[in-house]
């Protein structure tokens, strides 16, 4: 019911252009997370977990950037203090995904044996949403 809900605010209603916002947004740093991972493990030679964790927390203070200026403009952090606030708040609701994300990750290499970019980019579509329902009711709610 909840999914249904913010798949319908999606294309309709007062959020709308906010949600299609953040799915912009977490799009493009997707894209970002992908070539950083990209080259953490084939280029720098680390683990493909410790490439992940590195280059998700590299995009989670990018993702906080442009949300902020862009996808919740209306309430974004402003000054030096809410900025940080914020940006500390995103990070606590984005670390809470890490872990998600990583699980997928690794199952979908591991266990499924895919291509850990392509399982890269599944598990942040997994961990997407949850993302977004925190990010919007505690970091700019």
């Amino acid at each position: 019911m909840v999914v249904q809900r913010y798949l319908r605010l999606l294309v309709e209603g007062p959020l709308a252009r906010r949600l299609r916002r953040f799915v912009a947004v977490g799009v493009f740093t997707a894209g970002v997370q992908t070539v950083l991972l990209w080259l953490f493990v084939d280029s720098v030679g680390l683990n493909y977990l410790l490439g992940a964790v590195i280059a998700i927390e590299l995009t989670i203070i990018l993702s906080y950037v442009l949300n902020n200026a862009w996808t919740f403009q209306a309430s974004q952090n402003t000054g030096l203090a809410a900025y940080l606030v914020g940006m500390v708040k995103t990070n606590l609701v984005r670390g809470t995904a890490i872990p998600i994300q990583l699980a997928v990750l690794f199952g979908l290499v591991e266990w499924a044996n895919s291509m850990y970019l392509i399982a890269n980019a599944i598990a942040i579509f997994v961990s997407g949403l949850y993302r977004y329902v925190l990010d919007a009711r505690w970091t700019w709610g």
